[in-house]
């Protein structure tokens, strides 16, 4: 996390507003706006992380969690914060004949090296769902990339981003390797060289080797390594 000095250091950088600075500040030192809860379709918890040094609670244990395996060993992204504050929506219905508005709470308030907003993270079929009962909400751009006008709307007005983000883009393969390597990230072991450049040969030589068929062989190659 990020030393006071450093936080005003980033502010400056990213010359953001008083109002933005405060607004962050306060989300920093406060907890989550909301608990989140385990209903029939998700499955809900908290990971450790290291990077922010607490708990990080999700509704998702795909989704969500996997959104915060990605920050979590995102280099780019320096602090992100769950539950983070709760506003009104106002957008148009699909009738297009009156306006809706209701009380809303983003999954994230994720601070980047080069930027800060907020993120919600839903599986793309939920999105194309809520597009159909809500089109002055949630729209697809013919690129794949999802917006959600009115929460934008409420970010610009306070000097940050809005992202919606989509099961879409997470790899399966990638958070699976994450999860796995996970114990190494951060401490990484000493890896003598001949080692490394045997396991590569192995590797490349037989694409998808199986571990148990490199440990312990001739060259000395350790499941750690």
């Amino acid at each position: 996390m990020l030393t006071p000095s450093e936080f005003e250091e980033w502010c400056r950088e990213l010359q953001l507003s008083p109002a933005a600075r405060e607004m962050i500040a306060a989300i920093r030192r406060s907890r989550p706006v909301r608990r989140v809860t385990s209903r029939a379709k998700n499955v809900s918890g908290a990971y450790p992380s290291r990077k922010m040094g607490v708990t990080i609670q999700f509704e998702s244990h795909t989704v969500e969690l996997w959104a915060i395996y990605l920050m979590e060993h995102d280099p780019e992204v320096l602090e992100f914060y769950e539950q983070p504050q709760t506003f009104k929506l106002l957008y148009q219905a699909k009738s297009g004949t009156k306006m809706l508005g209701h009380y809303y709470t983003p999954d994230f308030l994720v601070l980047r090296k080069q930027s800060v907003g907020f993120e919600e993270w839903k599986t793309e079929d939920e999105l194309h769902r809520q597009a159909e009962k809500q089109p002055f909400r949630y729209y697809r751009m013919d690129d794949g990339t999802w917006h959600c006008p009115p929460g934008e709307e409420y970010a610009q007005l306070h000097g940050l981003s809005f992202r919606v983000c989509s099961s879409a883009s997470l790899s399966r393969t990638y958070i699976e390797n994450l999860i796995f390597l996970e114990d190494y990230i951060g401490f990484m072991p000493t890896v003598p060289h001949q080692v490394q450049a045997r396991l590569v040969e192995r590797v490349q030589e037989t694409p998808g080797i199986p571990l148990a068929a490199v440990v312990g062989d001739d060259a000395g190659i350790r499941a750690n390594d």
